[in-house]
């Protein structure tokens, strides 16, 4: 992925103000999932994070090691703005393709569906997740089920379950990968709720 380009797309929307996806809090499904995780010590990453909620929720309930991953700098220093106190070390101005680490737990929230849906990409996408994951780590995210729109400019993209599980079923053992119940109104019957584990080759 060019990623001087991807920067400035995505800079332009939160400049922009064109963030339709930013619901200006947690998503249900993935609160709900945080709110049952025990252990605070465990290692998470949340790649293409934007305003990063999920993050802020993690922190403010004591988990420790969180990162924060994306592209452009305008979200990460938003976040940096409401959480003064976050470490300026668990904030990542990176391209995820490139990224390097090692975790226990990885947060999607629409990430998947936000850079151009080609079969490299998405393919690398979840090859990247098996590296980044720990023997025993999870993906665990919601996805957009909407149609994949055919305008490379109209971001998200979309997908299904089938389409989606065609890129990660190589890399990654589905646990769940299923509609969401507990979808915020507008999205109800567009999200899909998954959790995936690192496949050992």
């Amino acid at each position: 992925m060019h990623t001087d380009k991807e920067e400035d797309y995505w800079t332009q929307r939160y400049d922009g103000k064109e963030t339709g996806w930013d619901i200006g809090y947690p998503s249900i499904p993935l609160k709900t999932y945080i709110d049952q995780l025990t252990d605070k010590t465990i290692k998470i990453l949340i790649p293409g994070a934007g305003n990063a909620y999920e993050a802020e929720y993690l922190w403010q309930q004591g988990f420790a090691n969180v990162y924060v991953l994306d592209i452009s700098p305008v979200p990460l220093g938003m976040f940096q703005r409401r959480n003064p106190d976050f470490p300026q070390t668990q904030l990542l101005l990176e391209n995820f393709f490139e990224h390097q680490g090692q975790y226990d737990l990885i947060l999607e929230q629409t990430f998947f569906c936000s850079f151009v849906p080609t079969d490299k990409n998405r393919f690398a996408y979840a090859e990247q997740i098996q590296k980044l994951l720990k023997t025993n780590g999870k993906l665990v995210g919601v996805w957009f089920d909407i149609p994949l729109t055919d305008s490379m400019e109209k971001r998200p993209f979309g997908g299904d379950k089938d389409l989606y599980l065609t890129y990660l079923t190589k890399y990654l053992e589905t646990v769940v990968f299923e509609p969401c119940h507990n979808s915020i109104p507008p999205r109800q019957g567009n999200e899909l709720f998954g959790i995936f584990k690192k496949r050992v080759h």
